[in-house]
């Protein structure tokens, strides 16, 4: 029969089983991962307080109490259970493992260590994950000095996470509700925002990153007296690429027929960012003056890059190298020619954290 499933009710001769095997049950719940049945949902964990958290008595290890799943089957240890670790007498270190291993052909989950070779750089041996015959899943390196020193323990374990959560719609107050450290989609079912993702962490709500199209911002033209741009020639589009971290593209267009100057109490024109920066280190970003008219006396193009000085700050101050001395440095932006394009751009932290 080249065609298998199952499980169903009875046996058929479309390939349809009514029986599973040892390993098909395997084929069917390995794929959901090894994993220590526990999540970790508080901010710290006392040493010791974790399932199968490890001591080591003279050159053995004490694994305490924990549930598990490994290579698709459960795995409970009810009282602590002492592991030995073998001698190492050669002159260089060795590592070795403490794994949890499902071997089917013997028909149980055990504890078990796994010895490395002896090596200079020792490297732990790789866990086994063979279908149908061994699978193990590390829990600790074992460090294992040379001449018989004493050994130590460096936890690997892998603990189960929260479920990912859909949302529809208010996903900040939804999180709320959830378990610490859970990962939430904000699937945007109205259409009136964007989607995104969220994680509640120790640190609060935060977007992870966005994942449709770039937001849209309309920006404000600071330092001038002069009408303000239309929005749709003063936009920014923006979006969350990291826990924290805005990444923006703004583009201010001066389409009148008169230039855009500064008032004579503002040296330079400043422009708002979408969300405030976090001013542990002030940002800076880079964009130019597109001027193809060479109108009002400024260049066809020139660098200008823009500055935020304070935490918590979302406003933009502009500069760009002096007109007539550039070994003057740099100037304050102060007039946008008529039919002149201002474009920046960058990345940064923003001050969600305050």
């Amino acid at each position: 029969m080249a065609e298998i499933s199952y499980p169903f009710s009875q046996a058929n001769a479309s390939g349809g089983t009514d029986m599973v095997s040892q390993t098909q049950w395997q084929k069917l719940a390995a794929g959901h991962g090894d994993r220590i049945d526990f999540r970790l949902t508080a901010p710290t964990y006392a040493t010791g307080a974790l399932p199968f958290s490890a001591r080591v008595v003279g050159r053995s290890v004490e694994i305490a109490p924990g549930r598990a799943q490994v290579g698709g089957f459960a795995y409970e240890l009810d009282a602590p259970l002492a592991v030995p670790v073998a001698a190492n007498a050669a002159s260089v270190p060795r590592r070795d493992t403490i794994v949890l291993r499902a071997d089917l052909p013997k028909g149980s989950v055990n504890l078990a260590v796994v010895q490395g070779q002896p090596g200079v750089t020792p490297v732990a041996p790789q866990p086994q994950r063979e279908l149908g015959q061994v699978w193990e899943m590390v829990l600790y390196e074992v460090a294992v000095p040379a001449s018989n020193g004493a050994v130590s323990v460096l936890p690997r374990l892998q603990f189960g996470a929260p479920p990912v959560i859909g949302s529809p719609w208010n996903t900040a107050e939804t999180a709320q509700f959830t378990e610490p450290n859970a990962f939430l989609y904000d699937l945007d079912v109205n259409g009136d925002g964007s989607q995104a993702e969220h994680f509640r962490g120790r640190d609060g709500l935060v977007v992870t990153r966005d994942l449709g199209k770039s937001r849209t911002f309309t920006t404000v033209l600071g330092g001038t007296s002069a009408a303000q741009v239309p929005d749709v020639d003063r936009v920014v589009r923006w979006r969350w690429i990291a826990p924290g971290v805005v990444h923006f593209g703004l583009r201010i267009s001066n389409r009148s027929s008169a230039h855009i100057d500064t008032t004579d109490g503002a040296w330079h024109f400043t422009v708002a960012l979408p969300q405030p920066v976090s001013g542990i280190v002030p940002a800076s970003f880079s964009g130019f003056l597109e001027n193809t008219n060479w109108a009002g006396e400024v260049p066809y193009m020139s660098h200008v890059t823009g500055t935020v000085w304070w935490n918590g700050s979302s406003t933009l101050h502009l500069f760009t190298p002096n007109r007539v001395y550039p070994s003057m440095g740099l100037d304050g932006l102060n007039r946008i020619p008529a039919g002149a394009n201002l474009y920046l751009s960058g990345t940064y932290e923003a001050s969600i954290f305050n």
